[in-house]
């Protein structure tokens, strides 16, 4: 295992989507291996999508306070309620944005033996899946917001901080 350089905004592949992963192979459990131990590498990760260290494939890790969740070729198949709360990405370091998202989601996936596994969520862990299945799509969390928080005192940017970042969304319509 090794931990995995994460692509910062700018980088072209943040806007790519990922491609479905055909079968799962050793690569692929090494490349899970890799971003499990990237995310675990600091405090305060959450999630981690391998388009973020430059592998456009459909794999997610993250763990939101349970323990390590992977998801392989995820499909959204439900989601209900609504929540609105702050986001970060690690490939956006230093910002927050307040994003809404469902507040439950219930999500087909396949785990590491190639099998069909259904998870449902809810609260943060729902608004982690989201998060971390946009990147799949090529979408950031900046794509839905209007300003962005300083992610250590929580003030809202100043213009010629929040600009720069913010002339980089894609507008997301809902």
């Amino acid at each position: 295992m090794a931990e995995r350089i994460i692509v910062r905004l700018g980088d072209p592949i943040l806007r790519e989507r990922s491609k479905v992963v055909s079968s799962v192979t050793s690569n692929t459990e090494k490349v899970l291996n890799d971003m499990a131990q990237t995310i675990y590498a600091d405090k305060g990760r959450a999630g981690l999508s391998a388009i973020q260290i430059g592998i456009a494939k459909q794999l997610i890790v993250m763990d939101c306070g349970d323990g390590l969740i992977e998801l392989i070729n995820p499909v959204l198949l439900e989601k209900s309620g609504e929540q609105e709360g702050p986001e970060a990405c690690l490939s956006i370091p230093g910002v927050v944005g307040l994003v809404k998202r469902a507040e439950y989601v219930k999500v087909q996936t396949l785990n590491r033996a190639g099998e069909t596994v259904i998870l449902e969520a809810e609260d943060f862990l729902a608004r982690c899946i989201q998060h971390e299945m946009d990147h799949l799509e090529g979408i950031l969390f900046i794509d839905y917001v209007n300003e962005l928080y300083s992610a250590k005192t929580g003030k809202k940017l100043k213009p010629q901080d929040a600009n720069p970042i913010l002339m980089q969304q894609k507008r997301i319509i809902r």
